[in-house]
């Protein structure tokens, strides 16, 4: 209780700093607009990491931030939350992965060597409550496998697709997201499944833009179960 306290504290004292500088909060990101420039600060735990164009700005918002706050300058981010970024300023290109932490993952589940895979999952795969195992031999078996004991499901064919997940993942480890200066476009692409759960009948969306590469995917599932409408008969 006293450990989450103190988080909860630190986290409410940076933000009453960082708004005495003019920063508006967004959840975990701050942002500050003084004329043409533009600032953004994200925030986790006790790490900062500060986004400006204007480098005169950049040095006074650090500067401002050492008087009210205990903190070291570590320089250009490099690597930060498992995400490793790269810079080319002679192409003025930005690059980011995650191979770091891919590999403790693959490690973690003994999948550092596997097979590679294409794709993250293979077509017309479902998925269902009542592929857990039937017999005490198959229980037994699964109870031996890193995915069930990590995780705590038993069902068989989850685990063979997150083996395609990992291979998939192992051979694009090294794969970046790769920012330009060119023209921003921003895409938006959306998809969803009507009553496509077997167990409960919910339905799944999923959403992905882009502003040139990737910038946010989300997937959910729906916390309602869709209600039928029978059809209607219309008098025009």
């Amino acid at each position: 209780m006293v450990l989450k306290q103190a988080s909860q504290s630190w986290t409410i004292h940076f933000d009453e700093v960082i708004r005495g500088y003019d920063f508006i909060k967004n959840p975990c990101v701050y942002k500050k607009v003084s004329g043409s420039s533009v600032a953004f600060l994200v925030f986790y735990v006790n790490n900062i990491l500060l986004i400006e164009i204007d480098v005169k700005m950049l040095k006074d918002t650090k500067a401002w931030l050492s008087t009210q706050l205990s903190m070291k300058d570590l320089g250009e981010a490099s690597y930060i939350l498992g995400i490793k970024i790269f810079r080319d300023g002679s192409k003025r290109m930005l690059g980011m992965t995650q191979n770091s932490y891919v590999e403790k993952v693959l490690k973690k589940f003994e999948m550092e060597y596997s097979k590679r895979e294409f794709l993250p999952m293979r077509h017309g795969v479902k998925f269902s409550k009542k592929q857990s195992p039937k017999t005490d031999k198959e229980f037994k078996r699964m109870l031996d496998v890193s995915y069930a004991s990590v995780i705590g499901n038993t069902q068989e064919a989850h685990w063979t697709a997150v083996k395609t997940i990992l291979k998939y993942l192992r051979r694009t480890k090294d794969m970046f997201l790769v920012y330009g200066d060119g023209e921003l476009i921003l895409e938006g692409y959306s998809d969803a499944s009507f009553w496509s759960d077997d167990d409960d009948a919910k339905s799944q969306s999923r959403f992905v833009f882009k502003l040139n590469v990737c910038v946010w995917w989300l997937g959910r599932v729906s916390s309602r179960i869709p209600q039928l409408i029978p059809p209607q008969k219309l008098n025009t």
